[in-house]
């Protein structure tokens, strides 16, 4: 008799009423964030509103474009894992500075669209450096994306940055509301509930702040019905070379942060990112970098606020997220659906955050329990990747005397702790010399081929000379 192949929980379709409800949790979860870069760049170059409108809608529609290139994928494009396309706040500070200094949208977007095609291209050379992840990198990166999320889902539970009452206990108090309300569904409901926690919870919140006046929907009466962002709106792009060089760097900012959120995917739902669907992950990235320089928007890259929702909901299907992207396209058409959207209350979301930001760190917890730290460094490796990941979030002024280019690398606390964990984890566990690990013992934190691989691997060869590796690796 013969037998059909099971379906991985990533590749498995719910049923549509599941399909909905539970994609509606990811637009919910990231909308906030979503809209948040064309907001910041275009109020300060001080653009009108109608102006400020058409970014936001244009911004929508190509990030549902590039979630459903990510998780359907084509060709060589799309990690097909499920991933969720935001614009990236990398790239913030030095569109402000390119907008502000006479560059304008057009020489924005010039660059945009150059950074996308370096990152389509340097996608199989990031690819290779997979094996440069091993649990105890991984494990750190994913607990400084999920820490590092922690002030977002403050603010938003004050209140909103740069809300007139902004740490009002009332704001507290609705926040604190969902929180509760997410985790009575997650502990008390059947299965199917449980798993659109954060969907019942939002509602719930939505339900109590609308009557107390916490929200406004007089904006949806305002916004119009059908909106279409056309190629080039604000001009024909322009290169200009000071411009391209800053949003190469934001790229490669970029690229490390994706890297980070698709392990930590991958991690979650049991289907490890490999060095291809890496690869493929990154240049679709690209592909949605160069679309949203031609459709009025900006570089795009993998939103870390969905990665807690999926390992909160323990749904791993990329249909799921597919859902979602196909409901970001509708609101991008629609700009009425993205003003009712827009209209829940920031504490709102902050309660939902917090359980969302928390599982991100606790799955890093998780992993990184995988690496052992008996008679070897890698505490220290984890202590001071976290240090210096998180000391940019707790100071964000820390390197404003720094150059630019340093400034748009290690003010991402992702980027900046996952070079050092790195860096750290070749230094300890790679380079010839004394070893904390005993004689004839494996170093843990060596890096290993991608899960799935039988064989073992062995330790790289650093400048010897002579060919010898380091320690061998442990099992993954």
């Amino acid at each position: 008799m013969a037998t059909s192949t099971p379906v991985h929980p990533v590749d498995a379709i719910p049923p549509v009423r599941q399909l909905a409800a539970f994609g509606l949790q990811h637009v919910l979860a990231m909308y906030a964030g979503a809209v948040a870069v064309p907001l910041i760049v275009g109020g300060a170059m001080k653009l009108p509103p109608a102006d400020l409108a058409y970014l936001i809608t244009a911004d929508l529609l190509v990030c549902g474009i590039a979630t459903l290139i990510q998780c359907v994928g084509f060709w060589r494009f799309g990690v097909r894992l499920p991933i969720m396309q935001g614009c990236t706040f990398a790239a913030v500070s030095p569109m402000v500075m390119i907008g502000t200094t006479g560059g304008g949208l057009p020489a924005i977007y010039g660059a945009v669209i150059v950074a996308g095609l370096a990152i389509m291209l340097l996608a199989p050379v990031f690819g290779r450096l997979l094996r440069f992840f091993p649990p105890l990198v991984t494990g750190t990166v994913i607990l400084i994306i999920g820490v590092s999320l922690m002030p977002v889902a403050g603010n938003w539970v004050a209140g909103g940055s740069g809300a007139a009452d902004f740490g009002d206990p009332g704001n507290l108090g609705l926040a604190a509301f969902v929180l509760v309300v997410v985790l009575a569904v997650q502990r008390f409901a059947p299965a199917f509930l449980s798993r659109i926690a954060v969907l019942i919870g939002i509602a719930a919140g939505l339900v109590v702040a609308v009557p107390f006046g916490f929200t406004d929907f007089g904006g949806v009466a305002d916004a119009g019905w059908v909106g279409i962002s056309t190629p080039f709106h604000f001009g024909a792009p322009v290169f200009e070379a000071s411009a391209i060089v800053s949003m190469l760097v934001v790229a490669l900012v970029c690229m490390t942060e994706t890297t980070g959120d698709f392990i930590a995917v991958g991690e979650m739902t049991g289907r490890k990112a490999e060095p291809r669907s890496l690869a493929d992950g990154l240049r679709a990235d690209g592909l949605s970098t160069v679309l949203g320089g031609v459709f009025n928007t900006f570089p795009y890259t993998a939103f870390a606020q969905n990665v807690g929702l999926v390992g909160m909901t323990r749904v791993r299907s990329r249909w799921v997220v597919a859902a979602a992207g196909g409901m970001l396209v509708l609101l991008g058409l629609l700009p009425k659906l993205g003003a009712v959207v827009a209209a829940i209350p920031a504490p709102v979301l902050g309660g939902a955050g917090l359980v969302m930001f928390g599982t991100v760190a606790a799955s890093g917890l998780r992993t990184l329990s995988e690496a052992g730290f008996e008679g070897n460094h890698n505490l220290t490796v984890v202590a001071v990747s976290l240090a210096v990941g998180l000391l940019p979030v707790g100071v964000p002024t820390v390197y404003d005397a720094f150059p630019a280019w340093f400034q748009t690398v290690m003010h991402s606390g992702i980027s900046a702790g996952c070079l050092t964990a790195i860096v750290l984890n070749l230094l300890f566990n790679h380079l010839p010399g004394r070893s904390a690990a005993g004689a004839g013992e494996p170093a843990a934190g060596v890096p290993t081929e991608p899960a799935g691989t039988a064989a073992r691997t062995q330790g790289l060869s650093f400048g010897s000379g002579r060919g010898e590796s380091a320690a061998p690796s442990s099992r993954r």
